[in-house]
């Protein structure tokens, strides 16, 4: 598989790109996908999705490491619920430690496990942002108040978690994305008329092909959106795209 990846900040941020993005092999045909977008009514709204992307490498990395030792092998929905019970963990502890308050860990989380050898996948949503399943589009929308996890710190987890809905199961793909809602904000700065749709953006960035062969096939797509359409993404992006390198 050929994985892809863009990171922007939005023309109308000054001073950080708010988002984070994270991509790290959690097993011998594993890898842990996630985009994150960090609340900007919260305070220092970048540091939470950092923050969070930071303990998810490091996660993932250990979780690669123990399988070579325990051989105790967890499908891959046990495995996405252990990382995120270990992300809460580690993020309550921290939250102690620096005596921080809720409002600096607040970040929207689409997080994957993506078995690369079989072309399955399991992901949960916390908060909103896209996920594009060969051209199938799943989109979660909570308006101006996204239930961020960093609200549920202090729940039972168990509970917490069972409640939880916005989760996608996927048996087999070709090409699987998943973005914050940044893809939302492409705008026709200088000519409105001129103004593309969500959907035509959507599909030149996670459904068209053209560029694939080059490992930095998203930015050039980014790019290209500016230079030749003066289209400008306005907020933060994160985009992650995964393809068969057989689909292309």
């Amino acid at each position: 598989m050929r994985v892809y990846k863009t990171l922007h900040i939005g023309e109308f941020h000054t001073n950080y790109c708010e988002d984070f993005l994270v991509e790290e092999q959690i097993g011998t045909d594993e890898i842990l996908i996630a985009v994150l977008d960090g609340c900007t009514m919260g305070k220092e709204s970048v540091f939470a999705s950092i923050l969070f992307g930071k303990i998810l490498r490091t996660i993932a990395k250990k979780k690669f490491y123990e399988e070579f030792v325990v051989h105790a092998p967890m499908d891959l929905k046990g495995k996405l619920k252990e990382v995120i019970r270990l992300l809460i963990d580690e993020v309550r502890l921290l939250k102690n430690q620096l005596g921080l308050e809720t409002n600096e860990l607040l970040s929207t989380l689409i997080i994957g496990i993506i078995n690369t050898k079989e072309s399955k996948a399991e992901f949960l949503t916390i908060g909103d942002g896209l996920i594009c399943k060969d051209g199938e589009l799943i989109e979660y929308e909570q308006g101006d108040k996204p239930d961020y996890f960093g609200y549920h710190l202090a729940d039972d987890f168990e509970v917490w978690f069972t409640a939880l809905q916005q989760t996608v199961t996927i048996s087999s793909f070709k090409d699987i994305s998943i973005c914050t809602d940044g893809i939302f904000s492409f705008k026709s700065l200088e000519d409105t008329s001129k103004q593309k749709s969500e959907y035509e953006i959507i599909d030149y960035l996670l459904i068209d092909d053209e560029g694939a062969t080059f490992d930095n096939f998203l930015d050039r797509k980014i790019r290209a959106l500016r230079d030749k359409w003066n289209h400008l993404v306005t907020d933060d992006l994160a985009i992650i795209r995964v393809k068969n390198s057989t689909s292309f």
